[in-house]
């Protein structure tokens, strides 16, 4: 409606800058306010006016300009911006996950709110919100029968006198007769509040991992600030974490949703199995392995289970609260595991290609942890010289070095880059009978921005 307006303004300043006293102000300024298609403006005759409403005239003109320069302008090849889809959502998000995690403890609570307090990408929150617009309008939702329990998503399933969970930035039941909670952020009204929550969950399961992970890899800094392990010590970080997790199963509990219940529990199960898997790097134990097709496939499946698995079950979640068909909910994972590996190929390919600066964290990390990841392995399919120093984590002085330069001489990168692709089409492509609409549209956007993304 609004680029059918600016149209309609222009057609009508075109017609009418020309001869100013001969349209009436009045007819013009109405015209260009009502809903009457471009060519029929184009096409309508305007009765004479008198020279004193010129000034009319102008006001009426100052309306149209003031219309046209409040459009928004369309970047080039973005059709629509996923942050400001689900914004309002996203801007309780923080607070949200502050008062899950408050304890009363003083130094569990800093250390537990540290990542909270620097925004991130929030791009699992994001899809979760997305999904949850996406599959609200679907003409295939199961009956509203059919909806589990509506309790609210704070309401304990067991008394506070058992659960001796002090949490004093949070306490959702005034009185022990009243069921009122602080959870009451008013949003998209396709959104339900399970799935909020859902978001929030996702996001306090991954922090968790980044302290986990900050722990495991001996990090210094984490977007752009001292990671929490340089900050408080390694001890005070895996307790953070393991308190993040423990929140969020609390969270989930009361969701009041077994399948979900699995799916998200069992992507904390996901998150160690990866990690074990990449400890061992590939599936050959012997110092010099040699590359075959396994050691790829062995890499995908360690990426499913530290990146994809929680975006693509937490996408089924969403879909699985809002009583959706079956077909829509492997829909929704389908999109989420593609995408979520299309992510972190992304993700490894920006170690070999970008600055520090550019990434907000330290580059050519991967080498130095002895990873070998998908620029590498693609790399090592044509230079077998890899094989030794894949074998020993490139722990000798010059390996990280020679392994560089081997992957920048060879074409792992644009290899990393077309395979990130795939699973981006696969993404969009697993959406494509969803109705058409603005949240689509930004599941389909988050697909570019995966593969264009810098940092």
């Amino acid at each position: 409606m609004r680029a059918r307006t600016a149209s309609a303004a222009g057609l009508l300043l075109t017609r009418s800058t020309t001869s100013p006293a001969s349209v009436c102000s009045r007819c013009l300024r109405d015209d260009l306010l009502s809903s009457a298609s471009p060519s029929t403006l184009q096409s309508r005759k305007y009765h004479p006016t008198r020279r004193r409403d010129a000034s009319q005239f102008g006001a009426a003109i100052s309306v149209a300009q003031t219309l046209i320069k409040g459009m928004p302008k369309a970047s080039p090849g973005v059709s629509v911006d996923p942050l400001r889809i689900v914004g309002k959502e996203l801007k309780f998000m923080s607070k949200n996950i502050r008062q899950l995690l408050g304890s009363g403890h003083p130094a569990l609570d800093n250390v537990a709110k540290y990542y909270t307090r620097s925004e991130g990408k929030h791009m699992r929150p994001l899809l979760v919100l997305l999904m949850s617009q996406a599959t609200a309008i679907d003409p295939r939702k199961l009956p509203a029968d059919q909806s589990p329990n509506k309790k609210p998503v704070d309401s304990p399933l067991s008394s506070f006198s058992i659960l001796d969970d002090s949490n004093p930035d949070f306490n959702p039941l005034v009185s022990k007769s009243t069921e009122s909670h602080q959870y009451n952020v008013s949003g998209d009204e396709n959104i339900l509040p399970s799935q909020r929550r859902l978001a929030e969950i996702t996001e306090l399961i991954h922090t968790a991992s980044l302290l986990h992970d900050d722990v495991i890899d001996n990090a210094e800094t984490r977007r752009a600030s001292s990671s929490a392990n340089t900050a408080f010590g390694n001890k005070m970080a895996v307790l953070a974490g393991d308190f993040l997790l423990g929140r969020a199963s609390v969270a989930l509990a009361r969701l009041r949703d077994p399948e979900v219940t699995e799916l998200m529990a069992t992507v904390i199960a996901n998150l160690v199995e990866g990690e074990f898997m990449q400890l061992k790097n590939t599936a050959q134990d012997e110092a010099k392995p040699v590359y075959n097709d396994d050691i790829l496939q062995y890499y995908l499946q360690k990426t499913y289970l530290k990146t994809a698995s929680l975006i693509s079950k937490s996408c089924r979640s969403s879909a699985v609260l809002g009583r959706c068909a079956p077909e829509v909910v492997e829909a929704s994972y389908a999109y989420g595991r593609n995408l979520g590996l299309a992510f972190q190929l992304v993700d490894d390919m920006l170690d070999y290609t970008v600055t520090a600066a550019e990434m907000g964290k330290p580059v050519g990390a991967d080498l130095e942890l002895g990873l070998a990841t998908a620029p590498l392995l693609f790399a090592w399919k044509s230079n077998p010289e890899l094989g030794p120093l894949v074998g020993r984590k490139f722990s000798e002085e010059g390996d990280v070095q020679k392994a560089r330069e081997l992957v920048h001489r060879s074409n792992g990168v644009e290899q990393t880059r077309q395979l990130a692709q795939d699973y981006a089409d696969k993404a969009a492509a697993a959406i494509a009978d969803f109705p058409e609409g603005e949240a689509k549209a930004g599941l389909l956007e988050m697909c570019e921005k995966t593969m264009q993304r810098r940092k």
